[in-house]
Protein backbone atom coordinates (compact mmCIF):
# COMPACT_ATOMS: atom_id res chain seq x y z
CA UNK A 1 0.00 0.00 0.00
CA UNK A 2 1.17 3.98 -0.31
CA UNK A 3 1.48 6.17 2.18
CA UNK A 4 -0.98 6.35 4.90
CA UNK A 5 -4.55 7.09 3.38
CA UNK A 6 -5.95 10.02 4.76
CA UNK A 7 -9.28 9.90 6.77
CA UNK A 8 -12.14 11.20 4.90
CA UNK A 9 -15.17 12.97 6.54
CA UNK A 10 -18.43 12.08 6.54
CA UNK A 11 -19.30 14.11 4.15
CA UNK A 12 -16.31 13.36 2.46
CA UNK A 13 -16.59 9.59 2.02
CA UNK A 14 -20.59 10.34 0.88
CA UNK A 15 -19.14 11.74 -2.47
CA UNK A 16 -16.79 8.83 -2.68
CA UNK A 17 -19.18 6.30 -2.37
CA UNK A 18 -20.79 8.06 -5.36
CA UNK A 19 -18.00 7.79 -7.38
CA UNK A 20 -16.80 4.78 -7.03
CA UNK A 21 -20.60 3.37 -6.83
CA UNK A 22 -20.16 4.78 -10.66
CA UNK A 23 -18.58 2.96 -13.59
CA UNK A 24 -16.90 5.80 -15.27
CA UNK A 25 -15.74 9.38 -14.31
CA UNK A 26 -19.00 11.71 -12.89
CA UNK A 27 -19.57 15.25 -13.23
CA UNK A 28 -20.08 17.62 -10.15
CA UNK A 29 -23.52 17.70 -10.92
CA UNK A 30 -24.29 14.03 -11.21
CA UNK A 31 -22.65 13.74 -7.53
CA UNK A 32 -24.96 16.69 -6.49
CA UNK A 33 -28.06 14.79 -7.87
CA UNK A 34 -26.91 11.54 -6.00
CA UNK A 35 -26.30 12.95 -2.67
CA UNK A 36 -30.55 14.73 -2.51
CA UNK A 37 -32.06 13.83 0.29
CA UNK A 38 -29.05 13.15 2.20
CA UNK A 39 -27.05 16.66 1.90
CA UNK A 40 -28.92 19.75 0.83
CA UNK A 41 -26.08 20.98 -0.44
CA UNK A 42 -25.34 24.30 -3.29
CA UNK A 43 -23.41 23.05 -6.03
CA UNK A 44 -20.35 25.46 -4.43
CA UNK A 45 -20.09 23.59 -1.44
CA UNK A 46 -19.98 20.72 -3.25
CA UNK A 47 -17.04 21.86 -5.69
CA UNK A 48 -15.17 22.75 -2.47
CA UNK A 49 -15.05 19.48 -0.97
CA UNK A 50 -14.17 17.92 -4.68
CA UNK A 51 -11.43 20.03 -4.36
CA UNK A 52 -10.23 18.89 -0.41
CA UNK A 53 -10.86 15.36 -2.20
CA UNK A 54 -8.71 16.20 -5.11
CA UNK A 55 -5.95 17.52 -2.95
CA UNK A 56 -5.82 15.01 -0.32
CA UNK A 57 -5.31 12.64 -3.26
CA UNK A 58 -8.77 10.72 -3.48
CA UNK A 59 -9.92 11.79 -7.15
CA UNK A 60 -8.49 13.10 -10.29
CA UNK A 61 -10.58 15.68 -12.54
CA UNK A 62 -10.23 15.99 -16.16
CA UNK A 63 -11.70 18.93 -17.69
CA UNK A 64 -10.27 17.97 -21.17
CA UNK A 65 -13.94 17.67 -22.30
CA UNK A 66 -15.73 21.10 -21.50
CA UNK A 67 -17.41 19.51 -18.40
CA UNK A 68 -15.06 18.45 -15.13
CA UNK A 69 -15.38 14.80 -14.99
CA UNK A 70 -14.13 13.28 -12.07
CA UNK A 71 -12.64 9.77 -11.04
CA UNK A 72 -11.39 7.85 -8.23
CA UNK A 73 -7.69 7.26 -7.76
CA UNK A 74 -7.89 5.79 -4.66
CA UNK A 75 -10.20 2.38 -4.91
CA UNK A 76 -12.73 2.04 -1.99
CA UNK A 77 -11.39 -1.43 -1.13
CA UNK A 78 -7.49 0.49 -0.97
CA UNK A 79 -9.75 3.25 1.36
CA UNK A 80 -11.50 0.56 3.54
CA UNK A 81 -7.96 -1.40 4.16
CA UNK A 82 -5.86 1.54 4.93
CA UNK A 83 -8.73 2.70 7.12
CA UNK A 84 -9.38 -0.81 9.06
CA UNK A 85 -5.69 -1.05 9.73
CA UNK A 86 -5.24 2.11 11.30
CA UNK A 87 -8.54 1.99 13.04
CA UNK A 88 -7.00 -1.59 14.66
CA UNK A 89 -3.58 -0.36 15.26
CA UNK A 90 -4.37 2.19 17.18
CA UNK A 91 -7.79 1.19 19.38
CA UNK A 92 -6.85 -2.45 19.55
CA UNK A 93 -2.93 -3.03 19.33
CA UNK A 94 -3.04 -3.93 16.21
CA UNK A 95 -4.61 -7.39 17.61
CA UNK A 96 -8.07 -8.39 15.51
CA UNK A 97 -8.13 -11.06 18.86
CA UNK A 98 -8.64 -7.73 21.28
CA UNK A 99 -11.15 -6.22 19.22
CA UNK A 100 -13.11 -9.12 19.19
CA UNK A 101 -12.54 -10.22 21.98
CA UNK A 102 -13.91 -6.46 22.88
CA UNK A 103 -17.03 -6.54 20.90
CA UNK A 104 -17.93 -10.05 22.59
CA UNK A 105 -18.02 -8.90 26.12
CA UNK A 106 -19.61 -5.92 25.64
CA UNK A 107 -22.38 -7.65 23.57
CA UNK A 108 -21.53 -5.40 20.51
CA UNK A 109 -21.41 -9.00 18.77
CA UNK A 110 -24.07 -12.22 19.28
CA UNK A 111 -22.72 -16.03 19.19
CA UNK A 112 -24.14 -15.98 15.83
CA UNK A 113 -21.69 -13.07 14.55
CA UNK A 114 -18.91 -15.63 16.46
CA UNK A 115 -19.71 -18.84 14.42
CA UNK A 116 -20.22 -16.40 11.13
CA UNK A 117 -16.93 -15.43 11.56
CA UNK A 118 -16.15 -19.13 12.49
CA UNK A 119 -17.43 -20.38 9.31
CA UNK A 120 -15.69 -17.46 6.98
CA UNK A 121 -12.11 -17.99 8.24
CA UNK A 122 -12.93 -21.94 8.06
CA UNK A 123 -13.82 -21.26 4.41
CA UNK A 124 -10.62 -19.13 4.07
CA UNK A 125 -8.55 -21.94 5.00
CA UNK A 126 -9.86 -24.23 2.59
CA UNK A 127 -8.93 -22.25 0.17
CA UNK A 128 -5.44 -21.94 0.78
CA UNK A 129 -4.93 -25.35 1.15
Amino acid sequence: MRNAIKKLGEAELEIMQVIWDSENPVTSNYILKELQGRRKWQLSTLMTSLTRLSDKGFVSCDRSMGSNLYTSIISENEYKVGVSRHFLERLYNNSIQNMVATLYSDKAIKDSDIEELRNFLDNLEDEQE
